[in-house]
């Protein structure tokens, strides 16, 4: 633990680490001076035993292997919260499109696109439709579904770490795992916390090397979803890892990034892979329905780098490239 003290005379705390098969950053103001890295991991841990797909013993994977197995408050938020998002999304966003990431070639060394016969026949084990929930168990129209949270786990284990440091009394913190993110209060300055916005570039292959903007906020989630880093070229056809669950299809729009500015993590970062899936237009239109929601959108508009915002957005961008 790091100590870092305010412009007013205070001390922030700075922990980082690993979970979940990433890094995670939190600086948190606490009048007591605690340490609190190994409360926090155990409650990580808890958390992947119960959704890392990683974790052969975990929750999700007994579930997929389609043991009886009872799913705890984790899961349940989850779960629900990912059903409601793909229904509000047109099921752009879908925890049991994994069958298709994998025949895309996005969890192998294998990059063979499916052909059409192989994706229709995917799909009919894809959709939040063929899924619910009874009796604290998951129940499936088929066997062969298939579950994968990584598109809104970090996110919502964001949260579950802010509310963490709220019980504990915590004014100001900054949460980060994996590049999801949960805000409250003020930085160490005295300000709104800032965040750096990456530019969309393949040759961008580390978060935070180079910025395209810095959004300065407070008491939100905030997440980042990209195509730019996770791509494939066959047969001199770009294939990104942005398949489009209704479809099976890759996502074909000039739509690199997207930021979304949510109430929680979690809304945010499902979301936001919801909006890479979709492209602006219609994200804009889901936008306008839900007044929680905010978003920047990074476009290839012939070569070069475009940003748009939501107008709320417009006065805490600190820093950008139009």
């Amino acid at each position: 633990m790091n100590a870092i003290m305010a412009d007013n005379g205070s001390f922030y705390y700075n922990i980082q680490g690993r979970a979940e098969g990433t890094s995670y950053n939190i600086i948190y103001q606490d009048s007591e001076d605690r340490d609190f890295q190994s409360e926090i991991e155990e409650l990580l841990a808890n958390f992947e035993k119960s959704l890392s797909v990683y974790d052969n013993e975990s929750i999700i994977s007994r579930v997929n292997r389609n043991e009886d197995v009872e799913i705890d408050d984790y899961f349940y938020t989850v779960f629900s919260r990912a059903k409601e998002i793909s229904a509000q999304t047109e099921n752009t966003f879908d925890i049991s499109a994994e069958p298709l990431f994998r025949a895309w070639g996005f969890s192998s060394q294998d990059k063979c696109p499916p052909n059409r016969e192989q994706i229709e026949e995917m799909r009919k084990y894809i959709g939040m439709d063929k899924i619910s929930i009874k009796d604290r168990r998951i129940v499936k129209d088929h066997p062969n579904i298939v579950l994968n949270v990584n598109a809104i786990a970090k996110g919502y284990s964001a949260d579950i770490v802010a509310l963490f440091l709220e019980q504990h009394e915590c004014p100001n913190y900054l949460v980060e795992i994996g590049g999801e993110i949960r805000v409250r209060g003020e930085n160490p300055h005295g300000e709104g916390w800032r965040i750096g916005i990456d530019r969309p570039s393949e040759s961008n292959l580390i978060p935070g090397q180079d910025m395209q903007a810095i959004l300065q906020i407070t008491n939100k989630g905030i997440a980042t979803s990209g195509n730019y880093r996770q791509f494939y070229i066959k047969n001199g056809e770009k294939i990104t890892h942005t398949i489009n669950p209704a479809t099976g299809y890759p996502a074909q729009h000039n739509l690199l990034s997207t930021t979304v500015i949510a109430n929680d993590c979690l809304t945010a970062d499902a979301y936001a892979t919801a909006f890479l899936v979709a492209g602006v237009d219609k994200s804009l239109e889901w936008i306008n329905n839900n007044a929680e929601i905010e978003a920047i959108f990074i476009c290839d508009e012939d070569g070069e780098y475009k940003m748009y915002c939501t107008p709320a957005l417009e006065d805490k961008i600190i820093q950008g490239d139009e």
